[in-house]
């Protein structure tokens, strides 16, 4: 399983928000550059950026994003404002390694379709969960979709991943509650990076072992220096190795 160190950006500035609310993030003073090689170098092989000015269509920070794409020495899962196929075209061409899709996919199911053929392993579709539905516009509209017919309208496109959040567990920031990321996961036929549910490196462990779960997002726990990278690297990595067996 892959662990992703997640950044998000607002206004130039790495922050984390406290139940979804866009106007109250809170502000970490690193700097996001720095930061990204530093996990780099911690040995993460993708890492997770959200731009959130991008979801509210500003775009404040594109220059920071594509220093970030350029200088992070990893690939780049780029999520945030992927409105447009123009939009999504101009961001696999700057060289993020992936772009997330969310809102789109429920506008036009067929140009998401259409996009993920023509960058095969590039998109990754979001599926943001709130009290049964599919979640747009950055959390603030429910659409008419449950998550396994969302997932289902795109069962044939070659996309990278789907990404689902569980949005209860990640605004109300109680333990992880898996029953939901592991059934979709269960349903899905193409491999499913869990959001919203890591805390400890517990909840990494036992993410591991759930079927069709390719990787995790890591960033609120990491800033807040509840989990360390080099101890969620070292669990995912080891959660899968080969255990001798006693003779």
């Amino acid at each position: 399983m892959r662990i992703y160190p997640t950044m998000e950006l607002q206004n130039g500035r790495c922050v984390t928000l406290d139940k979804g609310r866009l106007d109250e993030a809170m502000i970490w003073h690193v700097n996001p550059t720095e930061t990204a090689r530093s996990w780099a170098a911690a040995g993460a092989e993708w890492m997770h950026l959200t731009d959130f000015d991008a979801i509210e269509g500003r775009d404040t920070n594109t220059e920071l994003v594509e220093e970030i794409i350029r200088t992070a020495e990893m690939p780049v899962q780029l999520a945030g404002g992927m409105r447009t196929r123009e939009k999504v075209e101009h961001w696999i061409d700057k060289g993020a390694g992936r772009v997330v899709i969310g809102t789109l996919a429920a506008w036009d199911p067929n140009l998401v379709k259409e996009l993920a053929k023509l960058y095969p392993d590039q998109i990754v579709l979001a599926v943001d969960v709130w009290q049964g539905f599919v979640m747009t516009e950055g959390w603030r509209n429910q659409s008419a979709f449950t998550p396994e017919a969302f997932i289902d309208a795109f069962a044939d496109a070659p996309l990278a991943a789907i990404l689902v959040t569980d949005i209860n567990s990640d605004m109300e920031d109680v333990e992880a509650q898996l029953g939901l990321i592991s059934g979709l996961a269960q349903h899905s036929r193409t491999p499913v990076i869990a959001s919203g549910v890591v805390r400890t490196a517990d909840d990494i462990s036992r993410l591991a072992y759930i079927p069709n779960i390719a990787g995790a997002l890591v960033g609120r726990s990491l800033f807040r220096k509840m989990l360390d990278l080099n101890e969620a690297l070292e669990v995912a990595t080891a959660a899968h190795e080969p255990v001798a067996q006693f003779q």
